[in-house]
């Protein structure tokens, strides 16, 4: 596999960012209207439930703090996902498009996350903007605590959070050697990450045995422990300790892609361009 052409993968990088602009107003659109239709729901679900309520926290957050929690993982999530890492490369090896990367100056993988990059910078910026409405509409919570120093934690939190999404979707979808269809895993894998990655619920809310286990596990580290730094809820130990176990998941992750790759491609026959 030969090395990574740094000028070529920035070229791979601003094409595909150029891409994901071309239609300006479907991005627009589609980007804020699924994050703010997603933060409807949770909103009117979570104050159903405290009103319920006589305590007014749960697991440690009062109302205010989990909408500002939900606010913050919703665009979190978009930035980790960037506009989704859909079937691309499972398409490419059943129609045979594969063929063409293989003759690059830069390993596949490479040029995949490149694009899965590029395709990332038009997100940072409806992010930014989404965040700074956000700041100014919601209202504060004594659990969440602001900071520049928590915002500098969380950047190589979510760099992390990004190449784990990118290398678990790369793997499930190299499984296209020799499967048919690999939507399902895809499936299962985005249900898996939000449940488990604190989407669907704060993992605090989970109990003592489930967060002790999750901590193990890559899960936590797509979406909970990048929005809890930010949010100024974890300490730099546990901060630290979430980052060795992301990075320790990556590696292994990086190695069975490779793995993976070098099997699949062994015994690869594609006819299309």
């Amino acid at each position: 596999m030969t090395a990574p052409r740094w000028g070529v993968l920035w070229e791979v990088a601003s094409t595909e960012a150029r891409r994901r602009m071309a239609y300006r107003v479907d991005f627009w659109i589609h980007g804020a209207f699924g994050v703010l239709v997603h933060f409807a729901v949770f909103w009117y679900l979570w104050t159903s439930l405290f009103a319920t309520r006589a305590d007014p926290r749960l697991g440690g957050l009062d109302l205010a703090g989990v909408v500002l929690y939900y606010a913050a993982v919703l665009l979190v999530a978009r930035l980790v996902r960037g506009p989704d890492f859909d079937s691309g490369v499972a398409t490419e090896i059943y129609e045979g498009a594969l063929n063409r990367y293989l003759i690059l100056p830069v390993p596949y993988a490479a040029f995949k996350y490149a694009q899965h990059l590029g395709s990332l910078l038009p997100v940072l910026v409806q992010v930014l903007v989404l965040a700074g409405l956000a700041a100014l509409v919601l209202p504060a919570s004594a659990g969440v605590h602001l900071t520049g120093a928590g915002l500098l934690r969380a950047l190589p939190a979510l760099w992390l959070a990004h190449l784990l999404w990118f290398l678990m979707g790369f793997a499930i979808q190299c499984v296209a050697f020799w499967a048919e269809n690999v939507w399902s895993l895809l499936v299962a894998l985005r249900v898996t990450t939000d449940f488990l990655g604190g989407i669907f619920l704060p993992l605090a809310l989970l109990p003592l045995w489930a967060r002790e286990a999750g901590g193990w596990l890559p899960f936590h580290c797509l979406f909970s422990l990048p929005v809890r730094t930010l949010l100024g809820q974890v300490d730099p130990g546990e901060w630290a300790r979430g980052l060795l176990v992301g990075g320790a998941w990556a590696l292994l992750l990086g190695a069975l892609c490779a793995g993976v790759w070098r099997r699949g491609t062994r015994g690869y026959t594609g006819v299309g361009m």
